[in-house]
């Protein structure tokens, strides 16, 4: 039965350490932006670049270019 008293007086000591944290924060204006919240949605995310993609898009760029010259030079040389 001692352990129940124990646990009651824990668990009324944290209560109040949770309602003293809120008002504490409710005094240093940690709510008071109410707007900032509703219209976050309509701005546009910043466009996160992948390292990895970044790099294979460039080989593939390279390649490209690379095909497009030797192409150039066999119809050259044909004609």
């Amino acid at each position: 039965m001692s352990v129940v008293f124990v646990l009651v007086f824990a668990a009324i000591v944290m209560a109040g350490a949770f309602l003293v944290a809120f008002i504490w924060s409710v005094k240093n204006g940690q709510y008071e932006d109410t707007y900032t919240p509703s219209v976050r949605i309509l701005f546009d995310d910043p466009e996160v670049k992948n390292e990895e993609e970044e790099k294979s898009r460039s080989d593939q760029s390279q390649l490209a270019k690379k095909r497009e010259k030797s192409q150039l030079a066999e119809n050259g040389e044909s004609h």
